[in-house]
């Protein structure tokens, strides 16, 4: 499992370790309102993410990070490629906890985790699966270079399909 470094972060394999930071990120409502089903999870629910994570990087070569703050050491989010069966495409996905966001730290790990993916994974045009109310989500896909593909339907709710092309 491949570690990037940024200038001001290091995207890592989960551990288990990182449970506690995760479950609550997890927990909150807000930071959870355009994923999955859109609300807070559990503690258990977090804890089979991050295996799934680290599933994906075993049967995938490429899987989902988890964001560490280089200042402080603390886990503030995660991102990375989701590859799973039933998926649409490899999505390069993000979250944040809250106190993160506004930081550019999304921006600045998602950049990353794309160049890693085309250069050393072969992922040339993922998509992202963003709810259409996740504005700030849609923004930064556009800022990565992300066009709209198309809308579909997904895990219970409407998706917008944007497509990382190559340029």
């Amino acid at each position: 499992m491949t570690s990037l470094r940024t200038d001001r972060l290091r995207l890592r394999p989960f551990r288990r370790g990182d449970l506690d930071a995760y479950a609550a990120m997890c927990a909150d409502a807000e930071v959870m309102r355009h994923i999955g089903a859109g609300g807070a999870v559990g503690r258990d629910v977090a804890w089979r993410q991050m295996a799934l994570f680290l599933g994906e990087w075993q049967l995938n070569g490429h899987g989902m990070w988890a964001v560490e703050r280089l200042a402080d050491g603390k886990l503030v989010g995660r991102v990375g490629f989701i590859d799973s069966v039933g998926w649409p495409g490899c999505e390069l996905g993000w979250l944040l906890a809250r106190e993160a966001w506004g930081h550019g730290y999304a921006a600045e790990a998602a950049r990353a985790a794309l160049a890693c993916g085309r250069e050393a994974f072969g992922i040339d045009e993922p998509i992202s699966l963003i709810r259409p109310d996740n504005t700030r989500s849609i923004a930064l896909a556009e800022r990565l270079g992300a066009t709209l593909e198309r809308d579909m339907e997904f895990l219970g709710g409407p998706v917008k399909v944007y497509r990382h092309a190559l340029r």
